[in-house]
């Protein structure tokens, strides 16, 4: 027996011996911080393997705390983080199919729909290549958003079971929390030390220099959050997602943490969103907050007195908000900052006004399918505006947007019954039917959720919209 145990760890002792070496070698011979990082990714990797939900908690924590990080290997481009992770996920969630310890491929009401929209992203991009060329760059940063929409196929089947979908909406909001801190202490902490920190991220690609954001790029004007996600109208978006899906479990008798906590992660992610500045993220943050409220109160009364109730609840509420920005010394800038996006008075929100009016241009020229991901074929056009819906109708055409909105309708209308007719309120389905529809709203303003220099945030949606198709009644029956 003594025997047949030496036998059995012998390949795990060769494994843990070529991979010491190898870390040994790199600390030697290029560089102690490659080294080092390569061992980690190497253990990392091991705990990644071991499970397909181990694979997505992997994706989570990259696309919210490290979403532009990049191995420093240049094979042409750098690999990101989150493109190996991703690819490992979808390894071992087929290997886990295939080898019988998963389930086989589990149908959704989504599934045609999602996939008639990547088909269609697809057909824009081979008809795109006429007017331009495709890089290596522009090639791997389209294949990265078929990953990220793709996604969801993996999340609807990986969180079948009810305690998985719970463990990983605990991740998701202990990532959002971890998020928000980080923003809020970059935010208050010296511009100088913030800057410091955020520079050491230079290891993994992250850009260099004067990092840090100002409302219209101006030091002179209020600091921006923007944590580690570089962007501050990006944090924004994440913020949307994490703050839907924590309000919920304040109502419901299953909640995943204990009141305290929970309170303490609104609080959070509502103040960190407050120091992005984001106004798009702002209204997307309050019509989710709105949505949540008409459902809690539509299951008691007649869904027109709850539209009532929650409309009057919004406009007091807003109004409340916005006085007291006001009236307290150190929020004025914000509430001018405010004032001035609704009014267009600000150079950003003039500059948004020019970016609609040419990407109308764009579409009325290429209305069909678009000018696709490569180039544009015309000189006085270009693709660049600061909106979901036109970005999407100039890449994909009218015929890409409406395939889009089918799937938010199929969505919306499934997964809207489901929540009506269960027994109890099943806070998991709220939240993430709550934030998918905040970033829908704050994308009329801002692109970051179809957007080629972003595929966090869209495989951070389509989780969420995955995260909601898997959600069952709250008693972990089907419904």
């Amino acid at each position: 027996m003594l025997n047949s145990l030496r036998w059995a760890s012998a390949p795990l002792l060769l494994t843990i011996a070529l991979v010491g070496i190898a870390a040994g070698a790199l600390v030697a011979f290029v560089n102690p911080l490659i080294g080092f990082a390569a061992l980690v990714g190497l253990l990392g990797a091991s705990v990644l393997a071991r499970d397909a939900q181990w694979g997505l908690y992997g994706v989570m924590a990259i696309a919210t705390l490290l979403p532009f990080a990049a191995i420093p290997l240049n094979i042409g481009f750098n690999p990101t983080f989150l493109d190996i992770v991703t690819l490992l996920l979808v390894a071992v969630w087929l290997v886990q199919v295939a080898t019988g310890r998963r389930a086989g491929w589990h149908t959704t009401a989504l599934d045609l729909p999602v996939l008639l929209f990547l088909a269609l992203a697809l057909t824009a991009f081979i008809l795109g290549l006429g007017a331009a060329g495709v890089s290596v760059a522009t090639l791997r940063r389209f294949v990265e958003i078929l990953m990220a929409i793709g996604a969801y196929f993996v999340v609807a089947n990986v969180l079948r079971a009810r305690p998985d979908l719970e463990r990983a909406a605990k991740v998701l909001l202990a990532l959002g929390f971890a998020a928000s801190l980080i923003g809020i202490i970059l935010y208050v902490i010296p511009d100088a030390l913030a800057n410091q920190l955020l520079n050491t991220l230079r290891v993994v690609r992250y850009p260099t220099g004067n990092v840090l954001r100002y409302i219209e790029d101006d030091p002179s004007l209020p600091k921006r959050a923007i944590a580690t996600a570089v962007d501050p109208n990006v944090l924004g978006g994440l913020l949307i997602l994490m703050i839907s899906l924590a309000i919920p479990q304040w109502f419901s008798p299953r909640r995943l943490f204990r009141r305290e906590l929970i309170v303490a992660i609104v609080a959070a992610t509502g103040l960190c969103l407050l120091l992005t500045f984001s106004r798009g993220s702002l209204l997307g943050a309050g019509v989710a907050v709105g949505f949540i409220l008409f459902a809690l109160l539509s299951r008691r009364m007649p869904p027109l007195v709850a539209a009532v109730i929650t409309g009057g609840s919004i406009v007091l509420g807003a109004a409340l908000v916005f006085g007291l920005l006001w009236v307290l010394p150190w929020t004025q800038s914000y509430a001018t900052h405010l004032v001035e996006g609704i009014l267009g008075q600000d150079r950003a929100t003039q500059m948004r006004f020019g970016e609609y009016k040419d990407a109308l241009n764009l579409i009325a020229r290429y209305p069909w399918f678009g000018v696709g991901f490569t180039g544009v074929p015309d000189v006085d056009l270009y693709v660049g505006v600061s909106s979901l819906y036109l970005l999407m109708a100039s890449r994909m055409g009218l015929i890409g947007l409406a395939s889009f909105a089918i799937v938010i309708v199929v969505f919306f209308t499934n997964r809207w019954v489901v929540f009506k007719r269960a027994a109890e309120i099943d806070p998991i389905l709220l939240g993430a039917l709550a934030a998918v529809l905040g970033a829908l709203v704050g994308g009329i303003f801002d692109h970051y959720f179809f957007n080629l220099d972003f595929p966090h945030s869209v495989t951070l949606f389509w989780l969420f919209v995955g995260m909601a198709m898997s959600a069952h009644s709250a008693d972990g029956n089907d419904v």
